[in-house]
């Protein structure tokens, strides 16, 4: 539900894709960035409109698909019968073996639309190697999971490339031969670099999320990592938009490709917007500990702009009685992921995070979004709130702004 008055009460530190250590490994992560920009707060302001998502009948089952029977029983463990229709359409094109460009709102399946055809081409092509390259942490580890499940009962081995993880069992991985290599752009790119990963026979490429890779300033590396690859290969490349520097890799990349777009309207459309207007830091902090209190949510996600002012407001709510967990940049791999499973499984109902996890949270009913800072740009406001309100569902989205500075 809205909150309840309607009235106004009212330097991302990601890190997100990993370390992009040099020689040593270590995370350097950005130093200071663009400054924050100015966003007129009537632009938090917004109903939900009323989405109405026709049923999609899809022309295949599952079970049509020419795939291995092992991949069939493993879609059937999963629990998957009809595809949705990203896979539906897009599914068909991979396992053709053609270049793929898939556009289609968060939560629409598009890791299993690229992971069945790669798995299922891997299988009959025992030369063949895949990379698939996320722009963070939680999507690629949410990747592996899902490739690892569709390919169980087969010889294929993944290894998971992320920062904030040790190395050595990355090595040993490595050296172990994997055929699906899956990571983010900068510790991918590390191992190139240090001549851990060769890449020269990988002849299928996946790039998730590819319009959020290009906002976070990875293009360089994946033009690089591009350039490491087959020369003859597949790619699948899936984003939520296709703006011009998207189009520009799509042009430089592939081959004839097929585009397959399922995008229904904004994922925030659905998503009820207002503002909190508070004072002093003290009133922002009671005003958000009164959301929180009088909200009817279930499971919340609060975004703060730096590390310290996440581990600092989860521990303020913890103090306040308050189920809630951090997450950010400066906590390993390890704890990144059992504070996500946590949040996911119901343990605590509020994450604190920064940007980090704009994209690659994986969670399905989070019913609010809260602005504790601004943003650092309209496109990642619009990330943020598109945690809430995910597959049709109702959302609620609040941003503090400041009373006397506007922001």
């Amino acid at each position: 539900m809205p909150f309840q008055q309607r009235r106004s009460f009212g330097r991302r530190t990601s890190n997100a894709g990993g370390s992009r250590p040099g020689r040593s490994f270590k995370p350097s992560g950005r130093t200071k960035g663009p400054a924050k920009q100015y966003i007129e707060p009537s632009r938090f302001i917004k109903s939900a409109k009323a989405v109405t998502v026709e049923a999609y009948v899809p022309t295949n089952k599952f079970n049509d698909f020419a795939i291995s029977d092992v991949i069939k029983r493993n879609v059937v463990a999963k629990g998957y019968e009809t595809p949705s229709k990203i896979q539906d359409l897009a599914i068909p094109h991979g396992l053709a073996g053609k270049d793929v460009v898939g556009i289609a709102n968060t939560g629409t399946g598009k890791t299993t639309a690229f992971a069945i055809p790669l798995i299922e081409k891997l299988i009959n092509s025992k030369q063949s190697a895949a990379i698939i390259i996320a722009p963070t942490r939680e999507l690629a580890d949410q990747i592996d999971v899902e490739v690892r499940s569709l390919s169980r009962g087969t010889d294929l081995r993944t290894c998971l490339l992320i920062g904030g993880t040790p190395m050595n069992p990355q090595l040993r991985a490595l050296k172990a031969r994997p055929r699906v290599i899956i990571g983010t752009p900068g510790r991918i790119k590390d191992h190139v670099q240090q001549r851990t990963l060769r890449l020269a026979h990988f002849d299928t490429v996946v790039l998730d999320e590819v319009d959020r890779m290009v906002d976070m300033g990875f293009i360089n590396d994946i033009t690089f990592l591009l350039g490491e690859v087959a020369q003859k290969r597949q790619s699948l490349f899936f984003s939520a938009t296709m703006d011009p520097k998207i189009e520009k890799l799509v042009h430089s990349f592939l081959h004839d490709p097929v585009t397959v777009s399922v995008k229904t309207g904004e994922t925030c459309d659905n998503v009820d917007q207002n503002v909190v207007r508070h004072g002093d830091k003290h009133d922002k902090i009671s005003k958000l500990h009164d959301v929180l209190r009088t909200e009817a949510a279930s499971k919340t996600l609060i975004f703060d702009d730096t590390k310290r002012s996440v581990e600092k407001l989860s521990q303020d709510l913890i103090a306040k009685g308050f189920k809630a967990e951090a997450l950010h940049g400066g906590k390993s791999q390890g704890q990144r992921k059992r504070a996500l499973e946590k949040f996911r499984q119901n343990q605590v109902d509020i994450l604190v995070a920064t940007d980090v996890a704009a994209r690659g949270i994986d969670v399905s009913d989070i019913t609010h979004v809260i602005n504790f800072s601004t943003p650092q740009t309209y496109d990642d406001y619009i990330h943020r709130i598109g945690r809430a309100g995910r597959a049709g569902k109702p959302g609620t989205a609040l941003t503090f702004i400041d009373e006397v500075t506007n922001r």
